[in-house]
């Protein structure tokens, strides 16, 4: 709750300063978050961190000592914040790498992917997506040791859900002949058409990731104006007489038929009939799958390497992953779905240092497990 009212106090900071014309929507925010990143390198006996740069793109190597002489995995990681806020530095991602290349033996490629709003979509999918091609060569692989068989890509919320698209796109790039072998997303964030799902609807304001809040950072990504959170919120955005693309998208994130009936307890639908026919236009990548992957079309997913689903009870984008559980399976990719009923937004941030909750230390055992079993 303590880190809950400091989020909030310097959410609000910050949209007040933009109201005054003093900053960017998360300017003050983003500042109070550059506090917390690592002043100096850490590197340790059995760790040692570098900086680099892939295809232009700057990033954070997390280096295993334990085996020089080995082949070792390889995790292509990409922090969240909501496109807008986090750094490969902060604290949190910082010692989470650095845990993940000890406990792995493994090589954590962290990305230094572009902000809102100094970059907008698609900026921050296209440095990822350069960055993961230039790593997924023969070249740096061979650099790192790390085997070409072994690599995963893997993101948490904004992470996510990059690590999703980019996941998607490399599978079906003819041009990158070593693919990822596995893909790893931690409570992602992966569509804007529908801010009433179930978990929207029953976490609207449940600490740390607010059902306003995600709204926001989604028109901080697509470029589009805060005075728009309204229209989004009442999911004007997919209204049914918005048009075949909309009808067909509204398919792919129908949770009634996509979540399991326990998941949707008594919530119901929210589906305007009418909306705004210019709004698509203001934000036209809301039906991108570049920034919406739960859109993609099932002999895009079929092509897609097995996946590992964190989601968290207390979370407004639970749904998100839940469903893009179903549609990987229904497309014949080996899902592990990891649910935490007592799991909140952010949960596995919290597994380190003097904040860190027994959930949080939990969730993070099971997904470096599940990488030592399956990477």
């Amino acid at each position: 709750m303590y880190t809950d009212a400091m989020i909030r106090s310097s959410m609000q900071l910050s949209f007040l300063a933009h109201d005054f014309g003093l900053t960017s929507p998360f300017g003050f925010l983003k500042y109070f978050s550059s506090l917390m990143d690592v002043k100096s390198n850490l590197s340790c006996s059995n760790v040692r961190i570098t900086e680099a740069s892939f295809g232009g793109v700057e990033a954070l190597v997390f280096e295993s000592t334990a085996q020089e002489k080995s082949l070792k995995r390889g995790v292509v990681y990409l922090h969240g914040g909501g496109w807008t806020v986090g750094s490969a530095k902060m604290e949190a991602y910082y010692l989470q790498c650095m845990e993940m290349a000890k406990q792995l033996d493994a090589v954590v490629l962290s990305v230094e992917y572009r902000l809102a709003p100094d970059g907008r979509f698609p900026d921050q999918y296209n440095d990822v997506f350069q960055a993961a091609k230039h790593i997924l060569t023969a070249e740096v692989l061979s650099r790192y040791s790390i085997d070409p068989k072994r690599v995963a890509v893997s993101g948490d919320s904004a992470g996510g859900n990059l690590a999703a698209a980019v996941a998607q796109q490399m599978a079906v790039d003819s041009s990158v002949p070593i693919k990822f072998k596995l893909q790893a997303l931690i409570y992602p964030v992966l569509q804007g058409l529908d801010f009433n799902t179930p978990s929207y609807q029953q976490n609207a304001f449940t600490p740390i990731l607010y059902r306003p809040l995600m709204a926001r950072f989604w028109l901080e990504y697509l470029n589009g104006e805060q005075i728009l959170l309204p229209t989004m919120l009442a999911n004007i955005q997919s209204a049914q007489d918005q048009g075949p693309k909309i009808e067909a998208a509204r398919a792919k994130i129908d949770w009634t038929r996509l979540l399991p009936v326990a998941f949707q307890k008594s919530y119901k639908p929210v589906s305007p009939l009418h909306g705004d026919p210019k709004l698509l236009e203001k934000l036209p990548g809301l039906l991108d799958v570049r920034a919406a992957p739960l859109l993609a079309e099932s002999e895009v997913l079929k092509a897609v390497p097995p996946a590992y689903i964190m989601t968290c009870e207390h979370d407004v984008l639970r749904d998100d992953g839940l469903m893009y559980a179903t549609r990987l399976q229904q497309a014949g990719v080996h899902v592990t779905l990891d649910h935490y009923e007592d799991g909140f937004h952010g949960c596995l941030s919290f597994g380190f240092g003097p904040l860190s909750f027994e959930v949080g230390r939990r969730s993070f055992g099971n997904y470096i497990q599940w990488l030592k079993d399956n990477l």
